[in-house]
């Protein structure tokens, strides 16, 4: 699921709600990082978390 994650898509981490959503910043291979609302830049482990994408973002 994580492969079609794009910069500017709009995610939530399912294992912590409480970040808010996040905007995707980059993915390369399976580290994405993301901007989230409540948590700032995270570094994603794309093998791990599959991020639930809300919207395709304001590009």
């Amino acid at each position: 699921m994580n492969e079609i994650l794009e910069p500017g898509m709009i995610v939530r981490h399912p294992g912590a709600p409480e970040w808010g959503e996040g905007q995707v910043q980059s993915r390369i291979g399976d580290r994405i990082t993301v901007n989230f609302a409540d948590a700032g830049k995270q570094v994603i482990d794309g093998r791990r978390v599959a991020l639930q994408i809300l919207r395709m973002g304001d590009m």
